[in-house]
């Protein structure tokens, strides 16, 4: 143990476990918060706590009743049952998902909540660190990866499925290869078509100069970049 021992059963460790998965569920919630996301602090928080003392009672019930005490038993429900909690902060939004992060997120504390309760403190501590540098650091790796991406999603509505041909006859004169395309009817009332389209761009091309490509109809309602 780098820390020092706090597997073994004592009242120091489990004041020591619950203090330290209150601080850690604190700090992702935290984050969570400063966002204004659908779990913050005071969410995360508990469900770090709830998960520590469902791995102190496993080690209770095993070292005072000897036999009855499964060690995965209880953690595995803890892991399968977060993610119902989970579910609560994911909305679709105007074609976008959101709250998938804040999700994984309860479901990681949940997770760092049964090591820290067990006694594996390094690795909760770990594993707080890297989930704080990746929801701080890859965002700026993926807006990167996305300006120099040649892919391009596009959510669009036409007023009929027969006025698609246009848009596609323009996006072809402009270069733009269509590597996949889903219709559905759209939510509005009418004979409006929803469009979904992942576009390959061949050359470097703005997304303002793609947007003035599929407003060239006037058949085009509406389009929205993802």
């Amino acid at each position: 143990m780098i820390l020092g021992d706090f597997a073994a059963w004592n009242i120091q460790n489990i004041i020591i476990r619950v203090v330290v998965a209150a601080i850690l569920g604190g700090i992702i919630g935290l984050d969570r918060g400063m966002k204004h996301r659908g779990a913050g602090t005071k969410t995360i928080t508990v469900v770090c706590l709830g998960a520590t003392l469902v791995m102190l009672t496993e080690q209770y019930i095993q070292i005072n009743f000897p036999g009855l005490a499964n060690m995965n038993r209880l953690a595995a429900q803890v892991i399968s049952g977060v993610g119902f909690i989970g579910v609560g902060t994911i909305i679709i939004s105007k074609h976008r998902v959101r709250g998938l992060t804040t999700a994984a997120t309860l479901w990681a504390s949940a997770c760092v909540g049964l090591a820290v309760g067990i006694g594996f403190i390094e690795g909760g501590i770990l594993i707080t660190v890297m989930m704080l540098v990746s929801l701080h650091v890859l965002p700026f790796v993926e807006r990167f990866a996305t300006r120099h991406s040649r892919y391009c999603n596009v959510f669009m509505d036409v007023e009929k499925s027969r006025d698609l041909h246009i848009v596609i006859q323009d996006l072809k004169e402009a270069g733009i290869v269509i590597d996949s395309m889903e219709m559905s009817e759209s939510r509005d009332a009418g004979e409006e078509i929803s469009v979904h389209m992942v576009l390959y761009v061949k050359k470097s091309m703005e997304r303002t100069a793609i947007y003035d490509i599929l407003m060239k109809s006037d058949k085009v309602v509406s389009v929205d970049f993802l």
